[in-house]
């Protein structure tokens, strides 16, 4: 009877798995949280903000798209307006100092308005979008040539952002197709996508460095170049993608709106014509990451291979 009392009895050293068949063994990449440990507190800070992105875009999220197309090509329709508005001064600056013989010089325009007018109102409606990326890129090389802007190391860094916005805009509207030749090896929509998201990230970047390279520094300038540095690699790389491109979405709006304040300079003065051009340059890198905030890093990221583990 005694025996029988002593088997029910709980042991100390008893052993859930006395043979080792299972895997008792915790993780490698596990580690209790310690809410006392500063990488902890970063991680639930970082949870926390992404949370917070998530609950306060939703009643903005399913217009999210439509207004990264339209910020991306606004620079184009501003482009468009005000070659047509300034065509005696486009004519002469282009006959004085860029040498474009008689009718070449408006032969050039009316094909930049109308490639910019076109493209830009595909892209906005989402038809023939392929197209009209091709179009817009088209004008973006064209001009750098044209008005002998090419060399220029701000406009070059400010035009491969928005060529990372139009690339954006092809990942966002992005169709299957059929293959042109049966049987041959192709890449697939979804490689494409992932490729094309990818070239979108590290291009909108640019526009930031550019920011960090040029006009006169300070405490502020310094402290902002930093924090925008990381979340401009963070958006290269697609860790923490979402969180890193609405911060610099804050960012590049507040910045645009101190320092290319065009509307506060008289319509005489030439400075005008240059912040209105970097102002709505700006607005279409930041349509860019407007759509990064919508459709995320995609495949080549970062996050996305953290979910695969």
């Amino acid at each position: 009877m005694s025996s029988r009392i002593n088997i029910a009895r709980p042991q100390t050293n008893y052993n859930v798995d006395p043979h080792g068949l299972s895997n008792s063994r915790p993780s490698s990449g596990y580690r209790a949280a310690d809410p006392d440990d500063p990488l902890e507190k970063i991680k639930a800070f970082s949870k926390t903000v992404e949370d917070n992105v998530e609950i306060y875009s939703q009643p903005l999220k399913p217009h999210l798209p439509a207004i990264g197309r339209f910020l991306i090509v606004v620079t184009f329709l501003e482009d468009a307006l005000r070659i047509v508005t300034q065509w005696g001064d486009q004519i002469w600056y282009l006959q004085q100092h860029r040498h474009f013989p008689w009718g070449l010089s408006h032969t050039f325009l009316i094909i930049n308005v109308v490639t910019m007018l076109v493209g830009s109102t595909a892209v906005i409606l989402k038809k023939n979008t392929e197209h009209a990326v091709a179009g817009l890129l088209a004008v973006v090389v064209i001009q750098g040539f044209g008005y002998g802007l090419i060399f220029d190391l701000n406009f070059f860094l400010r035009n491969l952002s928005v060529i990372g916005g139009l690339f954006m805009v092809f990942s966002d509207s992005m169709v299957s197709r059929k293959t042109l030749f049966a049987g041959l090896p192709s890449i697939s929509e979804t490689d494409r996508k992932k490729y094309f998201l990818l070239a979108g990230r590290v291009l909108l970047i640019f526009l930031f460095l550019g920011f960090m390279i040029q006009g006169t520094w300070s405490i502020g300038r310094v402290f902002v170049s930093i924090i925008g540095l990381g979340a401009c690699v963070m958006v290269a790389v697609g860790f923490k993608a979402k969180w890193s491109a609405a911060f610099l979405v804050l960012v590049l709006s507040v910045f645009n709106v101190f320092a290319n304040n065009w509307w506060s300079v008289h319509s005489a003065h030439p400075q005008r014509d240059f912040l209105k051009y970097d102002f709505f340059q700006t607005l279409s890198i930041v349509g860019g990451l407007i759509l990064l905030v919508n459709m995320g890093p995609g495949g080549l990221s970062v996050d996305e291979k953290k979910k695969t583990y």
